[in-house]
């Protein structure tokens, strides 16, 4: 009724006077959302393709476009003026402004982040890794530089260019560290920064995204450094 010519597009005025006189139960993030990505077209309106994508959680290019585009961001006190969260959100909140610089990507992070399901991936890689070291250090009697150990080199995870054919070693290397600084490093990271990542993307992207690093490091040696061995989780 409202897009007789069938555009596929409603002014945001008449969309927002849609929502409050029918009472629709939708997401006031996503409904705020929804108004910058009106702003992003020249004659500000609402297109229908781009409502049902962002209902139904789908990230477009036009959408990822619009919680780019700092002009659009909303005020900076939004979310911290928000009252009556648990200590675990405002930790949110706090990690939301501490890294990211937009007001849109904010309240989009604030409210994708979820618990559940909670973030294995990151906390099982991270585990592994701490395990193997001190697997390594006990048996080497050698906690830095393992490296310069000879039988740290014949573990069947680390990966040289020479041991192309062994294509396991590829992502293996991943689970091996010199020393504790290294580990200490990498572990952190991980934690701060992967874990809070899968809690919003989930386990498949991140996954995805980590062990792309982990095969684009080992490839990289491969055709810069033909004598350099290769471990650490740090690609």
């Amino acid at each position: 009724q409202l897009d007789p010519e069938n555009t596929g597009f409603i002014g945001v005025e008449t969309f927002a006077s849609l929502v409050h006189s029918h009472e629709l139960p939708l997401d006031p993030a996503k409904l705020d959302m929804l108004v910058a990505l009106a702003q992003g077209n020249d004659e500000g309106q609402v297109c229908y393709q781009e409502l049902v994508d962002l209902i139904s959680s789908k990230r477009s290019s036009s959408f990822k476009r619009a919680i780019a585009n700092g002009q659009r961001a909303l005020p900076r006190d939004v979310l911290l003026d928000e009252t009556g969260l648990g200590i675990y959100k405002r930790f949110v909140r706090y990690v939301a402004y501490e890294i990211l610089p937009c007001e849109m990507d904010r309240r989009w992070y604030f409210y994708q982040h979820r618990t559940c399901p909670p973030p294995v991936f990151m906390a099982a890689v991270t585990l592994t890794q701490i395990i193997v070291f001190l697997c390594y250090g006990a048996r080497l009697n050698k906690w830095v530089l393992q490296t310069y150990h000879p039988e740290y080199m014949k573990s069947p995870l680390v990966y040289h260019p020479g041991h192309r054919a062994r294509a396991w070693r590829f992502l293996t290397y991943m689970f091996m560290h010199v020393g504790l600084e290294q580990l200490g490093f990498n572990a952190l990271l991980q934690l701060m920064i992967g874990v809070p990542l899968e809690m919003v993307h989930g386990i498949l992207r991140i996954s995805f995204l980590y062990l792309a690093g982990v095969l684009a490091g080992s490839l990289t040696v491969s055709i810069t450094d033909m004598r350099a061995p290769l471990v650490g989780g740090s690609g």
